[in-house]
């Protein structure tokens, strides 16, 4: 099984303060294993460099001058499908959470956060993982929850393929799936790229919604 804690992270960072901007690539260019490959004030300058990088991760805020963040990852997901988006904002709104993870991202972190805090952040989604702070975990579990006709597309997938979702739903990372299921880590990918297909999403959050709905 692939060790992809010694694979290098390379991590793009938009932030419309400057400040902030540095301060957070300062901090990944000092993680091992991490490389800061671009950073960027506005959702424009992002969606013009980032599909061309191809980074692994990118540290996304909600609020940008001109297209938000939330648009941003829309058509991040589009453009680099296989990039995870982390959301970083000063505000706990329950919309902006629902919206971001619904639009792609696979994450959400307040700011201020740690340097320890965010480079654990990066690391986990890489690695699979959906990190959140606690209170918004709950928020989003309870939104997620609200009922609502079931589509049926769950039904379409393997029962394989059943049980890697559950595993996602259940918070497990994708090296810890392929532990427990006994396959390689590039298998787990594939499974997961086909509940995607079958599900018509593109992250995480969003199978992982669909699935606490069916």
């Amino acid at each position: 099984m692939p060790k992809i804690a010694d694979e290098m992270i390379t991590v793009a960072v938009v932030e419309d303060d400057a400040q902030v901007r540095h301060s957070l690539a300062g901090i990944l260019k000092r993680g091992p294993g991490l490389n800061c490959v671009g950073e960027y004030g506005n959702a424009e300058e992002a969606l013009r460099e980032i599909p061309r990088l191809q980074p692994k991760v990118v540290l996304m805020d909600i609020n940008l001058p001109g297209m938000d963040g939330v648009h941003c990852v829309r058509r991040l997901s589009e453009l680099a499908p296989k990039t995870q988006v982390l959301m970083l904002t000063v505000y706990d709104n329950t919309d902006a959470i629902f919206n971001s993870l619904a639009a792609g991202a696979s994450g959400y972190l307040l700011k201020p956060i740690s340097a320890e805090q965010l480079l654990s952040a990066v690391r986990d989604v890489y690695a699979g993982g959906a990190p959140m702070t606690s209170d918004i975990a709950r928020k989003v579990v309870q939104t997620f929850r609200q009922p609502v006709p079931a589509n049926g597309e769950t039904e379409n997938l393997s029962p394989r393929e059943q049980e890697v979702l559950d595993f996602l739903a259940k918070g497990y990372l994708y090296k810890e799936i392929a532990e427990h299921l006994n396959i390689s880590y590039g298998t787990v990918h594939t499974y997961i790229e086909r509940i995607f297909k079958k599900l018509h999403v593109r992250s995480r959050a969003q199978a992982v919604a669909k699935y606490l709905r069916a």
